[in-house]
């Protein structure tokens, strides 16, 4: 694959752990990481260019604006090609600016979602070029969906 330069944006935790499982295709991109400010992400992303993000995100008002005006800022900044992400909520002011400034998005429903989508799902849904659920039940939540399984 051409080189692109990709943004990972994602909570710390389980939905940066999900991101970094697919280090086969980032290692080879130029990229930079987009989460939490946290000891796990610290320690994951030791030589890695990191922004941190305000949290908590989950139906936090305050932070979800914060978050918006930091996606405008590294986004103008840095001009990705590509966004991915698992989740959860600082996702959504990446997707959304992000298609604004031209680039693809790829978002991955969480492993754990077997029938139910994620409130960041159903928000990033509308703009997101690849969906990509691990569930062949998530079909029927997200009719555009790709099911290419589980990722752990």
């Amino acid at each position: 694959m051409k080189s692109k330069k990709v943004c990972l944006v994602g909570s710390s935790g389980g939905h940066l752990t999900h991101l970094y499982l697919l280090k086969d295709f980032w290692q080879t991109q130029e990229r930079f990481w987009v989460t939490f400010d946290k000891p796990d992400a610290q320690a994951l992303l030791k030589d890695e260019q990191v922004y941190h993000c305000h949290y908590p995100t989950n139906r936090n008002l305050k932070n979800a604006i914060r978050n918006t005006f930091l996606a405008f800022k590294v986004l103008r900044k840095e001009k990705p090609d590509l966004i991915i992400s698992s989740g959860a909520a600082v996702a959504v002011p990446f997707f959304w600016l992000g298609k604004l400034f031209g680039a693809k998005t790829v978002y991955i429903e969480v492993f754990d979602r077997i029938d139910a989508p994620t409130l960041t799902g159903k928000l990033v849904y509308p703009v997101t070029d690849k969906f990509i659920v691990q569930w062949e039940s998530m079909k029927k939540v997200y009719p555009k969906a790709i099911n290419l399984g589980g990722i752990f």
